[in-house]
């Protein structure tokens, strides 16, 4: 490494791709190199990734931003890593393949293990020790499905033969040696979405393995969110990799959100609400869950409410993809926008039943107040509009945990550039909507972890003067039809409860 670095490497490990992106000292974004991977369905509601795949991707993209930019190793000071949380891989520490597909975090199979360890306690059994509900959502149960479907898993796991990780530890391993001495390690953000750590002392917690079936050798190290974990092989030889964030508390973080209050939305495959509540855990009353926001090297953990969704942006893929009424997601706002409005229709995607603040397994996506009058402009437009309505929900719900109102929405995520959408949710919010400069949130959080370790940074504050604002949206709807849209929206919601038997 030079005595004057210039960048920040963040890798990106998200749901439908992997991307490297450089960062200067202003948080910038200077190049990026970025590659989809495949999306798996092999039944209804299974949802899985090539963790392999996402390996190769991983380093492809990081020679391709540094090519980009023009830059060597020499010219970085730090990786961080940020990725979807949930994603769970299992895989042979001997070889360094993954033993099956990664079970993603949309991925609803585990349903039935859920229902049987809720008999004894309902689903909040264990929210107290870790702030979640128990759903096919996080990892625990996932973790248990592969050792007791794949071959011989269960016993090699309990011979310490093999490891899991969410995506953060995948790429870490890998990018640290993989079979030729990887780091096997997590961080409190991650391991916080597993169902397997003691909020209060961030650690794997003996009575939930127990209860899920899962040997402790299996788990990789709990870590903060900020320090040297290990230095990276090719193609970024002998730089520190210093920071992991799962990917909404990496958004939290490019948003500067750092203290009590501070908040955010992102708008991505699903949609994610994140409040810091500070040192303080909050148990949510109104279906959030409690999570870790953030920790640096040895000082205080930070928690936080979240409101998770599952699907929003993946609907308008789902638009393209699957019913082929737009060419690319980008299309749906002109299509939405060649309609006046919904036509009656209301569009809610419970595709993996919903999440926050319902949490409803046996809900299922519908399409509802059809007529002959609809057309596929009035259903882009439901769909659309589908976003901002869950997304009122989850901060209607956070607004009845905090003892301070929520005046502003700090936004991010790749459908913050729809003008459409993010006016809608002002309107409907009744307050101010707005947008950063740079919207690439969840890449520079993980960038600002790892150049905080490794002093590329100072500190926090000079984070937060890194922070501009880029535009904002001020609501316009009257407070009539925002209650009567609502009213609608909340309908078509209970329509769908109680489809899966």
């Amino acid at each position: 490494m030079s005595s004057n670095p210039k960048y920040v490497v963040a890798i990106d490990q998200g749901t439908t791709s992997t991307r490297a992106i450089l960062f200067d000292r202003a948080g910038s974004p200077v190049a990026v190199g970025q590659r989809e991977h495949e999306q798996i369905f092999p039944k209804a509601g299974w949802v899985e990734h090539d963790a392999a795949e996402i390996r190769d991707n991983t380093v492809a993209v990081l020679a391709e931003a540094l090519d980009a930019a023009g830059a060597t190793a020499a010219d970085v000071a730090a990786v961080g890593i940020t990725n979807q949380r949930e994603t769970t891989v299992l895989w042979d520490r001997a070889t360094g393949e993954p033993i099956a597909n990664a079970i993603v975090w949309q991925d609803t199979r585990t349903q039935a293990l859920v229902d049987k360890l809720a008999k004894d306690g309902g689903t909040d059994r264990f929210r107290a020790t870790t702030g979640l509900p128990l759903a096919t959502y996080f990892s625990a149960t996932k973790i248990a499905w592969l050792l007791d479907s794949v071959d011989g898993a269960r016993a090699r796991a309990e011979a310490g033969e093999l490891a899991f990780g969410t995506t953060d530890s995948w790429v870490l391993w890998n990018l640290t040696g993989g079979v030729g001495g990887g780091v096997h390690a997590t961080d409190v953000t991650n391991a916080s979405r597993t169902l397997l750590m003691d909020l209060a002392t961030l650690a794997w917690k003996d009575d939930l393995l127990t209860a899920f079936g899962i040997p402790k050798a299996l788990l990789p190290e709990i870590r903060s969110s900020s320090e040297i974990y290990g230095t990276s092989i090719a193609p970024l030889d002998g730089v520190p990799i210093a920071g992991i964030l799962g990917d909404q508390q990496a958004a939290t973080f490019g948003q500067a959100a750092f203290e009590a209050g501070g908040s955010k939305n992102t708008y991505g495959t699903g949609n994610f609400l994140i409040i810091n509540t500070g040192s303080e855990i909050v148990q949510s009353t109104n279906g959030l869950i409690t999570t870790v926001a953030y920790r640096l090297g040895d000082g205080e953990p930070r928690y936080a409410l979240e409101g998770s969704i599952a699907v929003t942006g993946s609907l308008i893929q789902w638009l393209r993809d699957n019913l082929g009424i737009i060419e690319k997601a980008a299309d749906v706002e002109q299509l939405a926008l060649s309609v006046a409005d919904t036509g009656g229709v209301a569009f809610v995607p419970a595709f993996s039943g919903l999440f926050a603040p319902y949490w409803r397994p046996d809900a299922r996506g519908a399409i509802l107040g059809l007529t002959r009058y609809a057309t596929k402009a009035h259903i882009a437009r439901a769909a659309l509009e589908s976003v901002a309505l869950q997304s009122v929900d989850v901060i209607e719900a956070a607004a009845s945990d905090l003892p301070a109102p929520i005046t502003e929405l700090r936004v991010d995520g790749g459908m913050v550039a729809n003008d459409t959408l993010m006016q809608f949710q002002a309107d409907l919010l009744g307050m101010p909507v707005v947008r950063p400069a740079v919207t690439e949130t969840t890449a520079l959080g993980a960038a600002y972890a790892a150049g905080l370790a490794v002093g590329f940074w100072k500190d926090l504050d000079e984070l937060t003067g890194n922070w501009r604002e880029d535009k904002r949206w001020e609501p316009q709807m009257s407070v009539e039809e925002r209650a009567e849209r609502l009213r609608v929206w909340r309908k078509a919601v209970e329509k769908t409860f109680g489809w899966v038997d």
